[in-house]
């Protein structure tokens, strides 16, 4: 391991414009349950699709419900050692842009500035209106939640209220998807952290930088599909790895 992170701190300290590629990996280290994996969240309850949302209120009500259920554990997280190496590299310069799967704000509560985080699956943080694109407090759908048994409609424009993540079956976002391509191909170093590289078309912007040039370095606890495209692979914890690695530097 001391050789693989000393193979890191080497790829870093020659990198100028970085991305860090992050999942859910980094952020169970944390304390929040990851959703995709086998016992994972969607393996105990199937998610609302998107269409089901738009369509159904009752469908929107199980959505809020099981939001409203998560409340305690987004309030309680905070950024890991992860995080926080992950920051560090940013405001080094190191790193560019964190293009995150993760709906967390863990990044941004780390100490990365809000205009180098591209969230590709939103944030839950807060929610918006699906017609006008306003944001909503999560605070004030629940007051109203618990007052009337539902959600309210956009006061501005009388549109759906819905996180402001990707469900499934809900398109990507533009601005979101353009800016992680963008950042990609300007990479010099992608490096992924905790990720399973599985879900797309996420996971197709390591292979992009790869492509375009970029080293490619994974971190991750088990092996993904494109451990054979990497420079460095390590398999391991993402804190103790990442905050090694930047000491090192």
């Amino acid at each position: 391991m001391d050789a693989e992170i000393a193979g890191l701190a080497t790829l870093l300290r020659g990198a100028r414009r970085a991305v860090v590629f992050t999942g859910a990996g980094i952020s169970t280290e944390s304390g929040i349950p990851d959703f995709r994996s086998p016992g994972g969240i969607w393996t105990k309850m199937m998610p609302v699709q998107f269409q089901d949302y738009v369509a159904d209120p009752q469908a929107r009500r199980v959505s809020w419900q099981r939001r409203f259920e998560m409340e305690e554990t987004w309030n309680q997280v905070r950024p890991n050692d992860g995080h926080k190496a992950v920051a560090q590299l940013v405001a080094r310069g190191i790193v560019s842009h964190v293009i995150t799967q993760n709906i967390d704000n863990l990044h941004q509560a780390s100490g990365v500035p809000e205009d180098r985080v591209i969230e590709l699956h939103g944030n839950t943080r807060h929610a918006k209106c699906l017609t006008c694109g306003a944001r909503v407090e999560i605070a004030d759908i629940r007051a109203h939640f618990e007052e009337h048994g539902d959600a309210p409609d956009c006061v501005l424009c009388g549109g759906i209220v819905k996180t402001a993540t990707i469900s499934f079956g809900q398109a990507m976002p533009e601005g979101e998807m353009a800016r992680a391509e963008q950042a990609s191909l300007a990479a010099d170093l992608c490096l992924v952290a905790g990720s399973s590289l599985s879900v797309y078309p996420a996971a197709a912007f390591p292979l992009l930088a790869k492509r375009a040039g970029a080293r490619l370095a994974i971190l991750n606890r088990e092996e993904t599909e494109q451990d054979p495209y990497a420079d460095l692979v390590i398999h391991g914890e993402i804190g103790p790895v990442l905050t090694a690695a930047v000491k090192a530097l």
